[in-house]
């Protein structure tokens, strides 16, 4: 961060001045995120700011003529590049999928609920917000054990990520820096639980040590499923029957950092995945006069983002943004 910062500064000399249009609208965005900047470092961020808020607005012209589903906003990443984005937030590295795990595949003959919502349900957690961290991985694989308690148990607990984050190194994970869903699952298999976040709350750091205590345990899962890859048929099956699943997606996109609202589709999307988020349901809405079908992504990114944390994603458009690509969930 602060290498990239010093980058910031050097290019100050031929930065463009401050919009003073914009003086009232930065002040209030700083106020209301509680941003504070030293010194030369408040040009800088305001400068980006300034360039994200244009192509925010940029985008949602073409949105009210028709050229896109979906909304953006400015958030409380808006003095933050593409670049430094993607380094900060998106700490989801693609497994090369040698844990031992069982498959879960689609069933043809299958069918499955027109929409699921597991948050109808009682199996989701409020949203939560990751900070400076690249620890979503660690935020997904909570989300599936909170919905695997709470099927077992009828009582909603929220797990702790701090514990995945500080005790799950020796599997590969690697806290701030990123990690992996099904290794965070295999980590709770191996130490026989997981706390709570009330009795091991999150920091957004990663230099604490283990401090697991197997007296509190709140969360156990005895093995881990890998879905099809690549096939939101079996995803679908798997949401249906499971409850929430741990998913991968490519969040690397302007337009993914500032999505708002709508049902998200963009040609900016790979299937290489990056940020781990959780699947909690899916549905169709009239678009249009046509039926649209999505996924419903819970993300870690505060409630500020998104609709209220949550994306509706396009559903069955050859696995967009590579949501059915990394999907996995654990068992009891």
């Amino acid at each position: 961060m602060a290498v990239l910062l010093g980058l910031l500064l050097a290019l100050l000399g031929c930065a463009a001045a401050p919009d003073p249009a914009l003086e009232e609208a930065w002040e209030g965005w700083k106020s209301l995120h509680a941003k504070e900047y030293a010194g030369e470092a408040e040009a800088a961020r305001r400068e980006i700011w300034e360039k994200n808020l244009r192509r925010i607005q940029q985008h949602n012209r073409e949105e009210s003529q028709g050229q896109h589903a979906f909304r953006l906003a400015m958030n409380h990443y808006g003095d933050l590049t593409d670049k430094e984005f993607n380094q900060l937030l998106n700490g989801f590295t693609p497994a090369r999928r040698e844990e031992p795990a069982q498959l879960f595949q689609a069933v043809e003959a299958l069918k499955t609920p027109a929409e699921v919502d597991w948050r109808a349900k009682g199996y989701v957690t409020p949203v939560k917000n990751q900070g400076h961290c690249g620890s979503c991985w660690a935020f997904s694989a909570t989300g599936a054990l909170e919905g695997l308690v709470f099927n077992q148990t009828g009582k909603l607990v929220v797990l702790s990520e701090q514990n995945l984050i500080d005790c799950s190194r020796k599997l590969g994970n690697n806290g701030c820096q990123g990690g992996f869903m099904t290794r965070a699952f295999q980590y709770v298999h191996d130490n026989g639980g997981l706390n709570s976040e009330h009795v091991y709350p999150y920091l957004a750091t990663d230099t604490s040590s283990c401090r697991y205590n197997p007296q509190d345990r709140a969360a156990n899962c005895s093995a881990v499923w890998l879905v099809a890859q690549g096939s939101e048929t079996a995803l679908e099956q798997a949401v249906a029957a499971v409850g929430p699943v741990s998913v991968a997606v490519d969040a690397n996109s302007f337009y993914f950092h500032f999505y708002k609202s709508g049902i998200f589709s963009s040609t900016s999307c790979s299937q290489k995945v990056n940020h781990g988020m959780l699947a909690v349901g899916y549905g169709t809405s009239q678009e249009h006069g046509r039926n649209v079908s999505y996924w419903i992504l819970k993300n870690s990114w505060s409630e500020v983002w998104g609709e209220q944390g949550y994306i509706r994603l396009l559903k069955g458009a050859n696995n967009l943004c590579g949501v059915a690509s990394q999907a996995s969930f654990p068992v009891l």
